[in-house]
């Protein structure tokens, strides 16, 4: 043992001497309690990181730039120069009589329709009034949907209530609906729109209701309810930020869905009149002259706007969503 012990001993002293160094080479900082403060600091922001695995989508990017330029010039093109009136009907100088069904050309750039209007101011004020129409019910849509759809599958009391009413709202067939509201009211863009907003909130609010069920009993939303949190901040902060790269999706899904509905309501006459422009009227009025070649135009035109605004929100909808999700985030 004390052989063994000397040896310990020597080679503790070797391992001394190995390290010994020049105490010049070195300097002793001073400590600095506000750089002590900052060791635990990010830079990291939440939205910055959306945006930037955003845009790494090329093809949202093109659709996002595509819809952009789409809606500046949808607003702007009626204080352009030399635009003519969605609604006044031109009249043929050489025959003083309707100029229906005039081909493009340079004064009429997407022709005329069967009764003589012009088609070019016809389609971006029809757009105008579609957009609106979308955007008005997918805003209600987002309100109306994920404040019930928080209250329902978070507060147990309210459950029951909430589940019997959507059962009711939703036996009843949502075209019945729609039907109905837009024969017994005035038809108007207000009747329109409070007749989807009526049916719309229950895809939300369902679909809230069912995310908010699976996470509503993890441990921090446990421990946040023992503190006596109250309900409206555990809603609003522990909840529905988990949720929101697919409520983005569900909104940007609401605006050409709320436009596909106008258009059905129109096809089966129960639209907006046809003083107003919009997307569903010019699809119909379209659809009428479709199988004579001549006149197919009044149909290709409105039908490649309404298919660009929807895939154009289909496609930055998704690519948003995946973008929100902070597991792709960098």
């Amino acid at each position: 043992m004390g052989i063994g012990n000397k040896k310990i001993t020597k080679l503790a002293e070797g391992i001394n001497e190995s390290i010994k160094t020049d105490e010049a080479l070195f300097d002793f900082e001073e400590y600095d309690d506000s750089l002590a403060e900052r060791t635990g600091y990010s830079n990291y922001s939440y939205w910055r990181s959306t945006f930037y695995v955003f845009i790494k989508n090329r093809a949202a990017l093109f659709f996002l730039i595509i819809m952009i330029a789409l809606l500046v010039f949808t607003f702007i093109q009626p204080i352009l120069p030399n635009q003519k009136s969605p609604t006044q009907i031109y009249i043929d100088p050489a025959t003083n009589m309707q100029l229906r069904n005039h081909p493009p050309d340079s004064e009429f750039i997407f022709g005329t329709n069967s009764i003589g209007q012009d088609l070019w101011s016809r389609i971006w004020s029809g757009t105008r009034t579609s957009l609106m129409i979308g955007l008005l019910v997918a805003i209600w849509q987002a309100i109306a949907g994920i404040t019930i759809g928080a209250l329902w599958g978070y507060v147990r009391s309210l459950d029951r209530f909430i589940t019997e009413a959507y059962n009711v709202i939703d036996n009843i067939p949502t075209t019945i609906i729609l039907i109905l509201l837009t024969y017994i009211m005035r038809p108007s863009i207000g009747t329109l729109v409070f007749a989807m907003c009526i049916t719309g909130w229950r895809g939300m609010a369902l679909f809230v209701r069912n995310q908010i069920v699976i996470i509503r009993d993890r441990e921090y939303n446990l421990a946040s309810k023992c503190l006596g949190t109250p309900t409206r901040r555990i809603i609003t902060r522990n909840l529905l930020p988990y949720l929101v790269s697919v409520i983005m999706l569900r909104m940007a899904l609401a605006i050409p869905e709320a436009i596909g509905s106008e258009v059905f309501l129109t096809y089966i006459g129960l639209g907006l009149p046809i003083s107003i422009p919009s997307l569903g009227n010019l699809i119909n009025e379209g659809r009428v002259v479709m199988m004579v070649s001549s006149l197919r135009y009044q149909l290709i035109f409105p039908a490649i706007v309404i298919s660009i605004i929807t895939i154009s929100f289909y496609v930055i909808g998704n690519v948003f969503a995946d973008a929100a999700d902070p597991r792709n985030h960098i």
